[in-house]
């Protein structure tokens, strides 16, 4: 991941010091390496700061950034969210009909399943939904589901101690201006936390 501080004033930024923080239990679930950045950054100027993360296992809560540097002698020290999700760890899963069908009544037990049933928020494009579920991580599968109006994906998130198999299925209802998102995971709470995420991109 790249980051770029962008300092819009004119004066100095001093003893800048950007600092990733792991809250709970994240420092082992996810090793990220940053790269040292200047202290100072001219009033104008744009410094940009490399981090390497690598997932070890399976978690919910993304790293927080935080920045501390002196403005006019003031101490400032926001807190921002990395934009570092579990789903940022997909690989792309290609697989037949029959494949997808297999592994999805494999994955039936109730703890496995996540479902959402949810108002669209935006203007319902089978084009833009491709596109979100693709840019969520996941590949999309055609000629799986007998409607043809409904999305399937599948994937495997990697972590450094397991793989963790996905498949998804996004019914919409153009009607209704609805959506049914059920994701099925070999993992309980990686189900319901990509639901949970995947659902706020509709």
């Amino acid at each position: 991941m790249y980051l770029f501080y962008g300092n819009k004033t004119s004066v100095q930024f001093q003893n800048f010091s950007p600092t990733v923080v792991h809250p709970g239990d994240l420092q082992t679930q996810l090793a990220v390496q940053t790269k040292r950045v200047a202290a100072q950054v001219d009033g104008g100027a744009q410094v940009q700061q490399v981090l390497n993360i690598e997932c070890l296992r399976d978690f919910l809560t993304p790293p927080l950034l935080s920045v501390r540097f002196r403005y006019g002698g003031t101490p400032q020290a926001p807190t921002l969210k990395l934009p570092v999700t579990i789903n940022k760890f997909f690989q792309p899963t290609e697989m037949a009909a029959q494949d997808f069908f297999q592994r999805w009544k494999q994955l039936s037990l109730p703890q496995q399943e996540a479902q959402k049933i949810f108002k669209a928020n935006h203007p319902m494009d089978a084009e833009v939904t491709k596109a979100k579920l693709l840019g969520f991580g996941s590949a999309l599968l055609d000629n799986v589901d007998p409607n043809p109006e409904n999305f399937v994906g599948a994937g495997i998130i990697q972590t450094k101690a397991l793989q963790v198999g996905c498949l998804l299925r996004l019914e919409p209802n153009a009607q209704a201006q609805m959506y049914r998102l059920t994701l099925r995971t070999s993992k309980e709470p990686v189900s319901r936390h990509l639901c949970e995420l995947l659902a706020q991109q509709f």
